[in-house]
């Protein structure tokens, strides 16, 4: 008598989960490794270059991003060295203007793709700024205020096509 096969529902997809923030305290000084930050609504994130600023609060990018930007450059990019505030573990981030983001607690609304910097070209290795084209993640706005921490569950919904 053959067994019946059993049903499995498959594997389970975890949500996105922040996996690095990175703050800098000015603009050509190196960012530094917190496994939380403080988020101001309409400000920022404390310690960081950018807090007070009038729109760019937090930059975020995925793990996946750069990952394949390590493939095409021929060499690892550490997370910090793309000057990004948050590194989330994987997923495809809303690039669409006016999109919402959730980290942890904080909301937040996407402004813009993030550009990556030819800085990155002397920071990390010649041809890094290149292979972070469409891949630098996206910059945003801070709806609400809270504590952003290493490990909390990101979530956005992908808006439909224009």
């Amino acid at each position: 008598m053959r067994a019946r096969a059993r049903w499995h529902p498959g594997p389970v997809t975890e949500p996105p989960r922040v996996h690095a923030i990175h703050v800098a305290k000015a603009r050509r000084l190196p960012t530094r490794t917190v496994p939380e930050v403080e988020a101001e609504e309409g400000r920022g994130l404390v310690g960081d270059r950018y807090h007070g600023s009038k729109h760019r609060h937090v930059t975020v990018q995925t793990l996946a991003d750069l990952a394949a930007a390590s493939a095409e450059l021929g060499r690892q990019i550490d997370p910090g060295l793309t000057r990004r505030n948050v590194t989330l573990t994987h997923g495809d981030l809303p690039t669409r203007p006016g999109s919402f983001l959730t980290l942890g607690d904080v909301q937040l609304q996407v402004l813009r793709i993030a550009a990556p910097c030819r800085l990155l070209d002397d920071w990390i290795a010649p041809g890094a700024m290149r292979s972070m084209h469409r891949r630098g993640g996206v910059v945003c706005r801070l709806l609400s205020s809270g504590t952003i921490h290493v490990g909390d569950e990101a979530a956005w919904e992908t808006p439909p096509p224009a």
